[in-house]
């Protein structure tokens, strides 16, 4: 059982870093494995619209190579997926939202299945509206999304002050044994022979025909 953190803040080891450590050393005392990711500081490329990636021989591939081809390339071994967000005006980081935009237009076929959650880092306001703008990326790929027993938020403007949030803290703890709990289910469903459902083969439309 595999689970990849998203770090989708600018500061690598802000509030959104303490907060993913927190999900994350639950998931490891859990016996699950764990890789941490930053995207860094620099600007993340948005989704261009190109269509290359639903190319034939570019398939899955994204034309800019970066965290999301390198993340790409690895999905199939990743069980979950817990992506965390500073607030910015009530939305998620300029890095996470043109990092998941393409992540999930070039993988989406490959996420069903896979358990998803967020965590959001507000100082103060607009952490549910940026929980429910990252949830969406997870709703719209039939990945089943673990909850917490709250919203998702630590709050504080350094690590120091989420440190003094008990309750939010505590929050990523649930939210981590859930997700353990829940990975462990599919896999003793898997072992019993319960697969993925069968999907029917998926029908476009733009409400216009």
């Amino acid at each position: 059982m595999n689970v990849l953190l998203i770090n989708g803040s600018p500061n690598e080891r802000g509030c959104t870093y303490t907060a993913l450590k927190e999900v994350e050393k639950t998931l490891n005392a859990n016996g699950v494995t764990t890789q941490l990711i930053w995207l860094g500081a620099r600007p993340v490329a948005g989704c261009i619209a190109c269509g290359k990636c639903r190319e034939e021989g570019h398939r899955g591939q994204c034309v800019f190579e970066d965290a999301v081809n390198q993340i790409s390339a690895h999905l199939d071994q990743v069980d979950g997926m817990v992506v965390g967000s500073p607030v910015y005006y009530s939305s998620a980081s300029g890095q996470v939202t043109a990092f998941l935009d393409r992540l999930f237009y070039t993988c989406g076929s490959r996420m069903a299945g896979k358990l998803g959650a967020c965590v959001v880092s507000c100082r103060r306001g607009g952490g549910t509206a940026t929980f429910d703008q990252l949830n969406k990326y997870f709703a719209m790929n039939n990945m089943p999304i673990v909850t917490s027993q709250y919203w998702n938020q630590v709050h504080g403007s350094k690590p120091e002050d989420l440190l003094e949030d008990s309750e939010g803290l505590q929050t990523m703890r649930t939210l981590g044994q859930n997700m353990a709990w829940l990975l462990k289910c599919i896999q003793a469903g898997r072992e019993a022979g319960i697969g993925l459902p069968e999907y029917e083969t998926k029908i476009w439309t733009n409400f216009v025909r």
